[in-house]
């Protein structure tokens, strides 16, 4: 696939197939395209904690609150983003700009974290809603869980819905 037909193929996927587990050279491959990704000053602030099996399970529950996020007990890998720290150059950028790059960095890192799952014939669906203490907890992280990634090969049958999406001219100009 071309970088133009994985973005047309990626899709929040809600609907895994719990007995395919996925292969440990896709969760690689995946984690490798995610290392890759820019960030400010190259700095990186953030960890990937990939949690298979039990601590997939467990992860799921913590961010299904509220009845939220049902399909994620079905995903048999979960990827959980968290924070980390700048170097010194970006935290002095971001300082100064009174902008915090992490929060872009980690967009970046998952976008082509996500890209590569597509790309490997693999569903993601990016989860915001999230109980951040029993996510630390469960991993032992000491840093904020910004996101976590739902990982796994969709249910026979699943299609990728058609994209809505706001025009070109909606979107982008030229001056």
């Amino acid at each position: 696939m071309n970088f133009k037909e994985i973005a047309q193929n990626r899709f929040s996927c809600r609907s895994y197939d719990p007995e395919r587990m996925v292969e440990d050279e896709k969760i690689k491959a995946i984690m490798d395209s995610a290392v890759l990704s820019p960030s400010a000053c190259n700095s990186q602030p953030y960890k990937f904690t990939v949690c298979k099996d039990q601590k997939a399970k467990e992860i799921a529950k913590a961010v299904q609150g509220m009845g939220m996020n049902k399909f994620a007990s079905d995903a048999p890998v979960m990827i959980v983003v968290s924070e980390g720290s700048y170097n010194k150059t970006a935290a002095i950028g971001a300082k100064m700009k009174g902008n915090d790059y992490r929060s872009i960095d980690i967009g970046i890192a998952v976008a082509y974290l996500t890209a590569e799952a597509t790309a490997q014939g693999l569903g993601t669906c990016i989860l915001g809603w999230l109980d951040d203490k029993k996510i630390r907890k469960i991993c032992g992280l000491e840093t904020p869980v910004r996101l976590v990634i739902s990982l796994g090969y969709a249910k026979e049958g699943v299609i990728p819905p058609n994209k809505k999406r706001k025009s070109y001219d909606e979107l982008v100009s030229e001056v």
